[in-house]
């Protein structure tokens, strides 16, 4: 494996902190083109509903629709996807729903109030969207588990209607995805994809209809057309590529680290998988255990190029310095493989998800822990979370003023819109005031 070559850091390094920056670049410049095309393709779609929809499907995904009724994929067919699923799938998928579905139970955020002296209640009301629109790509790159994660989070938090696009390249359906979506609960399914159909969600079409969120992953164009399309509709993120961190004392079997850093690196070649150790042998021993492997691997070619461009191999004093350059990198997969992973992770505090002992892969967060593997890439788990309940849930301010409480506030409220100059949200509130 000549052509592997991995980067290797030492946090002792004068020069060490430009070199972490230099590895953790991710060139996120807006290609215009493709900007420009699917702000073309918004239009399109506003303008022209299901048939610029029609078109666009026919034209990218090699379809033959010739009537918007062809868009909508039957709940029967979803059904019977579900049933004529070989067991072994159906019980893998239910067991990987049943705890997906037990972590986000968990998670519900519930309204609440109180009531002050004077009777004036303040509180908070929750409540689900109405409507949430579920991208899950096609073709080649159908996960199934995907589904599962963005749809039981919705379904638990008590959105009113589910509605899943999924491009259908060649007409062609994968079965794993629409058995996944009648477990989930997906109430519609169009077989669409692409910026038109992130448009068609956020702004509806005749067949379509209008959504109060998207989430769930796409390529570069799906993204795009989410980012264009927020603040007409919420979004959950936009999500870069797949990373994995590893801190590690030397003392896991290095070949299980070597294929846990190869689980994110075969995503694509722009991936990235790190490895952090205070043991410079152990850092040598995963090296070859790279090497070793690699042949083996089906994406071998896809895992070489990520590993080369993207990944490395760092040293550092200590595994509390580790955990310092963990705090810096905010890792999308964070994995403790240490003997007390406890004490570390207090240390921890960005990464999107915390794979916590060497038995924990970060490939079973991926499908059925429970916890969500929709996370927060590019470092942004310095301020944003995992995908949750919470995403599908808005909060409203609530309060009811008793008329001693309306005196009392009205006189504060007045002096305050009066330093503002803003005489009518003044008056407003003294009206309320008992005259004395």
């Amino acid at each position: 494996m000549s052509d592997l070559n991995i980067t290797k850091l030492d946090a002792s390094s004068a020069d060490f902190d430009r070199q972490l920056k230099n590895l953790l670049a991710w060139d996120e410049t807006d290609d215009l083109e493709i900007h420009q095309r699917v702000l073309s393709i918004i239009a399109d779609v506003r303008k022209n509903g299901d048939k610029a929809v029609i078109e666009y499907t026919n034209r990218f995904d090699h379809c033959q629709i010739t009537d918007a009724s062809q868009l909508e994929l039957p709940r029967d067919t979803l059904k019977s996807a579900w049933e004529k699923l070989p067991a072994d799938q159906a019980k893998a998928l239910q067991t990987a729903a049943d705890r997906i579905r037990a972590y986000a139970e968990k998670q519900k955020m519930e309204s609440w109030q109180y009531t002050e002296t004077d009777g004036t209640l303040l509180g908070q009301k929750v409540t689900p969207l109405d409507r949430v629109g579920l991208y899950v790509p096609g073709g080649k790159a159908a996960y199934p588990s995907s589904v599962l994660m963005n749809a039981i989070p919705a379904k638990v938090a008590g959105v009113g209607e589910l509605i899943m696009v999924v491009p259908t390249p060649h007409g062609e359906t994968n079965e794993l995805v629409l058995a996944a979506a009648y477990l989930a609960g997906v109430d519609r399914a169009f077989a669409i994809g692409g910026a038109q159909a992130v448009a068609a969600l956020a702004y509806g079409t005749e067949t379509v209809p209008a959504v109060a969120k998207i989430v769930g992953p796409g390529n570069i164009y799906v993204a795009t057309a989410k980012k264009l399309v927020f603040g007409q509709v919420g979004i959950d993120m936009i999500a870069g590529p797949s990373e994995i961190l590893v801190i590690c004392d030397g003392k896991t079997n290095p070949d299980w680290i070597a294929m846990d850093l190869f689980s994110q690196a075969e995503h694509d070649e722009d991936a990235q998988s790190i490895l952090i150790s205070d043991d410079a042998e152990f850092l040598a021993a995963v090296e070859q255990s790279i090497r070793k492997l690699l042949p083996q691997m089906e994406r071998a070619d896809i895992i070489r190029t990520s590993l080369t461009a993207r990944g490395a191999l760092i040293k550092v004093g200590n595994l509390k310095e580790a955990a310092e350059v963990a705090n810096i990198i905010a890792p999308e997969h964070l994995e403790l493989s240490v003997e007390d992973p406890v004490a570390l992770c207090e240390h921890i505090r960005h990464a999107g998800a915390i794979f916590m002992g060497r038995y924990t892969a970060e490939a079973l967060g991926d499908y059925c822990a429970g916890p969500n593997h929709v996370l927060p890439t590019s470092s942004t788990a310095r301020f944003s979370s995992p995908l949750g309940v919470y995403d599908f849930q808005k909060r409203s301010s609530l309060i009811n003023c008793s008329e001693a409480g309306a005196d009392q506030l009205g006189k504060t409220a007045s002096i305050l819109a009066r330093g503002e100059s803003l005489t009518a949200h003044a008056r407003s509130a003294e009206y309320r005031i008992k005259s004395e």
